[in-house]
């Protein structure tokens, strides 16, 4: 497997143990509809939290966040509206960015939460 996914894996990991952490409940890791993607699907009491997760080495090329285009932005809402047709989610859902940054602990990790707002 290339480092970047290597990288990639342990940052989904590490977010996922962050939100158990605070008291989340991660309902999926890499849930998939066709070729579409959401990182980790987690609840917070009446909220279906969909989690973007970016990791990086560093910030040597600047804020992980913003590798969230907007292209990736349609491509999750589009899952997730997949996801909640699909298991007729009848719950508040929210857009989230976790950031993982660095190769071995202590890990920089951010949390953003309603990073963004689906136009449907």
């Amino acid at each position: 497997m290339a480092e970047h996914n290597l990288l990639g894996n342990k940052g989904e990991l590490l977010a996922g143990r962050y939100l158990l952490d605070k008291g989340y409940v991660v309902l999926h890791y890499n849930w998939r509809s066709g070729h579409k993607e959401i990182d980790i699907i987690a609840r917070e009491r009446d909220t279906v939290v969909f989690v973007e997760v970016k990791s990086r080495r560093n910030e040597d090329y600047g804020d992980a966040a913003d590798a969230v285009t907007p292209q990736k932005i349609r491509r999750l809402i589009t899952a997730a509206e997949s996801y909640i047709k699909k298991n007729k989610v009848d719950l508040k859902f929210r857009f989230d960015i976790i950031t993982v940054i660095g190769c071995s602990d202590p890990y920089k990790i951010e949390h953003i939460v309603d990073a963004f707002y689906p136009t449907w």
